[in-house]
């Protein structure tokens, strides 16, 4: 494996003999003569013409440097690593951590070698990693195309610094002078990513290749602080020059290489009014961010959370001469890396902190699942050359050469992949010269990236199939995000009991039988897997008792059995709208443990007793059997609260389906209860609102399928009151359950914490709502709420915007997590910031997620040791009093002198002896797994949205709707489009035929059609769009126009279909915030990642017709 370089295989159509022909062949001839005089040097950049490393076995080739105006031309001088050059040509790098060199001189060795080298490599690597990605991108055209390829450089020259060894980075992290932090690529431009470093409000940007130094998404790496002279300003900042002095000098810098220095520290401005992307809620807290964005929008770490807008960012405060002297960053001393960082970040306010990888700690799982298409085109071009060559007849087509690897994921750079080790099903097609394989999706895992090439090596796995269908995208989704599809294993299916299952005669002994009281299901129409239900009884007192009861999934799940070893591997069950993929086998999940009406169950339940006002004033928790009289939708429990069903009516019921109503109970009675239950969790969540819990809601899309599965429409949902009623007593039980097992153990307790939101990103959104006439307060979580509930009645004239700003809102919360009491330094770590209470965790969904049986398991064992500890402390004079006092973990009041007691610690440690509550150490761990497969699965419902969209504007060509413009700049718009409830952008620079006019006073875009074409400047080859690309153009005087608009969204096949939106004309004036109209299509498929691409919607005379 060697180094990449950039061929071009040039094919002119010129006469044979012309003179210009033999002109270029003499200058090639007279080039190669030269070069090949000369002495191959470790800093000299080559370019050949050649298809692939066989051509180096013995063919003559020639070569010639290509200059950008339609080729690529690289700079002679291009040392990757250091300025410490032999005269041999080899590289003279600092060997750090070795025995005998102190730790802080090999640092600072490092640092001060290599600091300003990454830098000055960073400025040219742009420029030509960006030739080599456009080129590798625009294989269609087999001939003239520009590739990337391996050439043994062994001994030569170096692409990317060495890595500190793992000693070296062990140490260095222990005495707090490098950083370790999880490395994040930005979506939009690959060449920055950003590492959250704990602590820190603000991410470092690691800029470039070679800052980023091998690492690839999702890496643990070790980082390097750059000195704060390096940084650059945040996008956004009141002091960034003006945008299109800056964006032109950018292009300069990409057209002419020698000159890229003048954008050495600066970030291209990619616009400089933007709004963050969408934000996305789930279920329960989830609606509190406990994932990323929906699958249109950059993650929280990238750059379009960063600005809001470029008129209130804070400015760069001067560095007082004391402040110098105290941190002086240019000197390696003993001060911790991380103090020093603090110290600057709020010197620099306005500044982005930099920084390059050192070493990567822990690689990612995410390199042995890399999804995307194969390049081959160029690999059978050069292959029919070397067939006309005399000097190759001998050589084995399969045996020599690399293909390109295009993954679906952006965040992804392209990878190389030996042809001789591809599967021989591909090396068959190859060699028939089967250019259909570029149409399959393949599966590929990194092999290596050494530091002699540009670009990693991989090895395909697996192939999918047809990237069009939607079998083989359903299955590259899952794989991509290491999800298990497997069936279960005789094992596991092993620990499960037969079915039906009887409740045993010592469970009726030691549970509270609940099977009289009336207990029902709300869940969603097609859920088979019932975890919760609830009751509730008005008391003689006229408080009601509520009742939460959870199917006891613990009784069948043994720990450290196979079915707990898989459970705990799947962690969470995995939904794909049409089917799931369950974490338990469906017997257990949807049969034994699932409440299902009319059968005993197994449950463990909470009662409350609550007032009027919402206050508690009693509860107990334990173990119970339950019978459910009936399953209800979300449909059916709001048409008991809307009152619109005629229960009295046996024709209606048959109509609208309802269920069957089993046991004593009669449709009186449940709807009495779901009644009574509506009007209490309504003063449950006044009450939550007022202790400070932020409310965050955005539009969700829902698919209608058509008999063979396949979308035929989408539609908005919107949450209603009995999904609100639901959700306040799971939201109340999970609150009780973490109050519960935090008494009892409070080191191994497994809780879930949200973190307080990004303190700049929240100024950020204040400061862009003030803008524009909207008063935020967010100094506290209840005020940040009730100033969105103020402007929700300020914008009821405007629902889409209201939605906008409330996705965004949610930009700057942080991720919702799983994690290990005993790991919390301190009691606010464990606080979940948008419910505003100081514990929380997940109990009331163990058929579908892990934590929630580990929680049951810990649960149960605090509950027998404090019944231990009753039984030896009751006494038979005042049994009702002893055990009001003695009640320590599960009831309201902590008695705290109680729990500590040595009767109760034995007690505690026998009760997690038998129910295998975990050491803080593994519950860390599993926490962990946990937290990345939940995010797995959230990635996953967002991609198969995504695929569902795609499928849908697929099959109806063209959707036109209104859309509006959330971020605004000289070089592309961001819109929200409200029918799909997505975010898309719209490039217009680099368009043939276009003007554009950025207005930066105003932030105002002007966009104009010319008469004639006209060629933008073109910043790398095929970067220049043509004008249908950007904008979709109707003629007014096109008499089939108005026959279009009035067709649906739901019409016929094979024809464009609009929403009846009348398209803009030109001349277009654009503020922020305008409502305009786009054309949306799908792209992708057979021939690249799936898209939804927004163009404009224009209407023009010079159209043709």
């Amino acid at each position: 494996m060697g180094v990449l370089v950039v061929e071009s295989n040039r094919d002119f159509s010129r006469p044979e003999g012309s003179s210009a022909d033999n002109d270029f062949k003499d200058k090639k001839k007279k080039h190669r003569s030269r070069k090949s005089k000369q002495p191959i040097s470790g800093t000299s950049y080559e370019s050949e013409i050649c298809g692939d490393s066989s051509d180096l076995q013995g063919e003559s080739t020639s070569s010639d440097h290509v200059v950008l105006n339609g080729n690529c031309q690289l700079p002679e001088q291009y040392d990757t690593v250091t300025h410490h050059v032999g005269v041999n040509g080899h590289h003279q790098v600092p060997k750090e951590g070795k025995a005998g060199v102190d730790l802080d001189t090999s640092l600072c060795q490092y640092a001060n070698e290599h600091i300003v080298d990454a830098h000055q490599q960073n400025r040219q690597v742009h420029s030509c990693y960006e030739s080599k990605e456009a080129a590798v991108a625009s294989e269609d055209t087999v001939g003239p195309t520009i590739v990337a390829r391996p050439i043994d450089f062994q001994g030569h020259r170096k692409c990317f610094p060495p890595h500190l060894s793992m000693e070296a980075v062990s140490e260095a992290l222990k005495s707090g002078k490098l950083l370790k932090a999880v490395f994040r690529v930005n979506a939009h431009n690959k060449l920055e990513a950003y590492c959250k470093i704990d602590g820190f409000q603000t991410d470092v940007l690691i800029n470039g290749v070679v800052a980023q130094n091998r690492a690839i998404e999702g890496d643990t790496v070790a980082v390097v602080i750059d000195p704060p002279s390096l940084w650059p300003r945040m996008k956004g900042s009141n002091e960034i020059p003006n945008s299109s002095a800056s964006q032109n000098s950018r292009r300069d810098a990409i057209v002419h290489v020698p000159d890229c220095s003048i954008v050495a520290n600066k970030l291209h401005p990619e616009s400089e009014i933007v709004l963050p992307s969408n934000g996305e809620n789930g279920h329960e807290d989830s609606m509190y961010y406990d994932c990323a964005s929906s699958y249109g929008a950059p993650p929280d770490n990238g750059f379009m959370g960063e600005v809001l807008d470029n008129t209130y960012a804070r400015g760069c405060e001067p560095c007082s001469p004391a402040a110098k002297g105290k941190y002086h960053s240019e000197s390696c001393d003993s001060v911790n890396v991380s103090e020093k960082l603090r110290f600057f970040t709020t010197l620099y306010p306005s500044k982005r902190p930099t920084g390059r990888v050192i070493s990567i700690i822990e690689k990612s799982l995410r390199r042995d699942n890399v999804v995307g298409f194969l390049s081959v085109k160029q690999w059978i071009y050069n292959r029919e050359k070397r067939k006309n060559s005399r000097k190759n007849k001998i050589q084995s087509d399969l045996s020599y050469g690399y293909v390109f690897l295009s993954p679906n994921d952006p965040k992804f750079t392209k990878m190389m992949l030996s042809v001789r080790n591809l599967p021989e099903s591909l090396k068959k097609r190859l060699g028939a010269g089967d250019t259909t394989i570029e149409t399959d999706l393949v599966a590929a895992k990194v092999i290596d990236w050494s530091e002699e090439s540009y670009i990693p090596d991989a090895s395909v796995i697996q192939i999918f199939g047809r990237g069009s269908d939607v079998k083989a995208q359903l299955t590259s989704i899952l794989f991509e995000n290491a999800i298990d599809a497997s069936e279960f294993s005789p094992e596991v299916l092993s620990c499960i009991p037969q079915a039906p299952l009887e409740v045993p005669p010592e469970e009726l002994q030691c549970r509270r039988d609940h099977r009289k009281l009336c207990v029902f299901t709300i869940d969603p129409a097609s859920a088979t897997d019932l975890d919760d239900a609830l009751s509730v009884e008005k008391l003689a007192s006229g408080d009601f008792r509520v009742g939460v009861h959870i199917a006891d999934v613990s009784y069948f799940v043994s720990p450290d059995s196979a079915l707990d070893m898989d459970a705990q591997i799947r962690s969470t069950s995995v939904y794909l709208l049409q089917r799931k993929l369950p974490m338990l086998p469906s017997v257990l999940s949807d049969n034994l443990a699932s409440l299902n009406p009319g059968i005993d169950k197994l449950a463990f339940s909470i009662f409350w007793d609550i007032n009027s006002a919402g206050e508690v004033l009693d509860r107990w928790i334990g173990r119970t059997i339950i019978q459910s009289c009936c399953k209800l939708s979300y449909d059916h429990a709001q048409q008991m609260i809307d009152d619109t069903f005629d229960f009295k009516d046996s024709k209606s019921l048959m109509v609208n389906q309802w269920p069957k109503l089993y046991g004593k109970f009669a449709w009186s009675d449940v709807i009495k209860s779901v009644k009574t239950l509506h009007e209490i969790s309504k003063v449950l969540r006044e009450n939550r609102l007022k202790d400070g819990a932020v409310l965050l809601e955005t539009p969700k899309i829902s698919f209608l399928f058509d008999e063979e599965g396949m979308p035929y429409d989408s539609v908005l949902s919107v949450r209603r009151d009995s999904n609100y009623l639901v959700e306040e007593f799971m939201l109340l039980a999970n609150r009780t359950a973490a109050e519960v097992i935090t008494r009892a153990y409070p080191t191994t307790a497994l809780l879930r914490r949200h973190p307080e939101p990004n303190a700049r990103k929240l100024k950020d959104f204040e400061a862009f709502c003030h803008k524009h006439g909207l008063k935020l307060d967010t100094s506290s979580s209840e005020k940040l709420n009730r100033s969105l509930e103020q402007i929700k009645r300020e914008l009821s004239h405007d629902s889409i915007l209201f939605d906008i700003l409330m996705s965004y809102a949610a930009r700057p919360m942080q991720l919702a997590s799983y994690f290990c009491s005993g790991d919390s330094k301190d009691a606010s770590d464990l606080s979940h910031y948008a419910l505003a209470v100081p514990l929380f965790t997940h109990f009331t969904s163990p058929l579908r997620r892990y934590p929630d049986i580990v929680v049951h398991r810990t649960l149960a064992a605090a509950l027998e040791a404090e019944d231990a500890c009753l039984k030896c402390r009751r006494t038979p004079h005042s049994p009702t009093e002893e055990v009001a006092l003695t009640r320590c973990f599960s009831g309201l009041c902590f008695v705290e002198d109680v729990a500590k007691s040595t009767q109760a610690q034995e007690a505690l440690s026998a009760a997690a002896s038998k129910y295998r509550v975990p050491c803080t150490e593994t519950l860390a761990d599993v926490a962990a797994h946990c937290n990345e497969k939940k995010l797995a699965a959230r990635h996953v419902k967002d991609a198969i949205d995504k695929l569902y969209m795609w499928v849908l504007l697929k099959k109806n060509k063209i959707l036109c709707s209104e859309a509006r413009v959330l971020g605004l700049g000289p070089r592309f718009m961001s819109v929200y489009i409200p029918k799909l409830a997505i975010e898309r952008r719209i490039y217009y620079d680099e368009v043939e035929g276009l003007i554009v006019q950025w207005l930066e006073a105003t932030s105002t875009l002007v966009l104009s059609q010319s008469s004639h074409k006209r060629l933008g400047r073109r910043s790398s080859p095929g970067k220049c769009k043509t004008l249908e690309e950007a904008v979709l153009i109707v003629n007014p005087a096109d008499p089939n126009l108005e026959s279009k608009s009035s067709q649906d969204f739901e019409g016929g096949e094979g024809e464009p279909k609009t929403c009846g939106d009348e398209p803009a004309f030109f001349p277009l004036t654009i503020h922020l915030l305008s409502t305009i109209p786009v054309a949306l299509h799908a792209v992708g498929g057979d021939d690249g990642p799936l898209d939804i691409v927004a163009r404009l919607y224009v209407s023009s005379y010079f159209h043709q017709l």
